[in-house]
């Protein structure tokens, strides 16, 4: 596959891991003979008209390439079924050639709550586990990081992301069709981590926080975003089946809870900078997603529970420092 090669002939860390490498040749196998999804959306990407974009804006709500006027009318609605066929579309929102991808999630507002909060990503190496189509790595490419490693197993998503990529062909931005457990161990690598709405989907939370916070170079900074309940006692809900109809929520604390953990894994400067309502003002059914969305999961008598009773989603932003 040209883009995967491509993407990871540029994607040259400080020292060479081995493990990384494999990693890497056997993801390059998978995708020179591709099945079921993977080459029905490789299709698609092939599909898509090689189109220059005159300029990106990365650097506002809606992240940005090329004009209306770059592209004939014909190659703009290829372009436009082309990413409609990568459906659904989670984080967003994007303009593209002037077409709207408008998302389930208006994902800028959560990346506004803690971006003065953050050290400046500017010359720093980033990982962002759980990156979905890119949408927070261009945001992050627009402060000018080293690089930027996203992770997402997820092929629709990440077709999204290698779609976007054809067109925006950002320099220091690289993703890896994996998970996070396949990711060997970054010996204090990175200088920030990213892991926004993911750490509930785990089994073992504090395995992962441990993994992070050795990936991370000492002082180097985790921000973390995640399902919280609202309790001032160190508390922790574990769903009994479903949790706003996701079968793999696992653990999601309370504030305390999730300071312990972090404390417990290493991590220092624990500071909780947001706690926000999940509201059909961020998370909403739109035509480029075809599936429920944050109306369907809660219960339709009384928005302050999921449909099984539960307390509706708060989300909560944290930032510490590995020790």
């Amino acid at each position: 596959m040209e883009r995967f090669i491509a993407e990871h002939e540029r994607f040259n860390l400080d020292f060479c891991l081995p493990e990384l490498e494999k990693l890497i040749h056997d993801k390059r196998a998978f995708f020179d003979n591709p099945l079921g999804n993977a080459l029905k959306y490789q299709k698609v990407l092939n599909n898509m008209p090689d189109v220059v974009s005159s300029e990106t804006r990365l650097d506002q709500d809606i992240v940005a390439a090329g004009k209306r006027s770059d592209i004939n009318e014909k190659e703009r609605q290829k372009i436009k079924a082309s990413l409609f066929e990568l459906s659904p579309w989670r984080k967003g929102p994007f303009d593209i050639f002037g077409i709207d991808i408008d998302s389930e999630w208006q994902s800028f507002i959560k990346w506004n709550r803690f971006i003065d909060e953050i050290s400046l990503l500017k010359g720093r190496r980033v990982l962002d586990i759980g990156s979905s189509n890119g949408y927070y790595m261009f945001k992050m490419a627009a402060h000018d990081p080293f690089m930027v490693l996203g992770l997402e197993p997820q092929l629709a998503f990440y077709f999204q992301y290698l779609a976007l990529q054809k067109i925006i062909r950002q320099e220091n931005l690289f993703s890896l069709p994996i998970t996070f457990d396949e990711l060997p161990l970054m010996d204090r690598y990175f200088d920030t981590v990213f892991c926004m709405g993911v750490l509930y989907h785990r089994k073992s939370p504090l395995e992962m926080l441990q993994k992070i916070h050795d990936s991370l170079k000492k002082g180097g900074e985790l921000v973390l975003e995640n399902l919280i309940i609202g309790s001032s006692d160190h508390f922790c809900l574990f769903p009994e089946s479903r949790y706003a109809k996701m079968r793999n929520v696992f653990f999601i604390p309370s504030i305390k809870c999730m300071e312990s953990w972090l404390k417990r894994t290493g991590f220092t400067n624990i500071r909780c900078v947001d706690i926000s309502k999940t509201t059909i003002g961020e998370q909403r059914k739109t035509k480029w997603i075809q599936t429920e969305s944050l109306k369907d999961f809660l219960d339709p008598e009384d928005n302050e529970k999921t449909v099984e009773g539960y307390p509706a989603p708060l989300r909560a932003i944290f930032i510490a420092n590995a020790a």
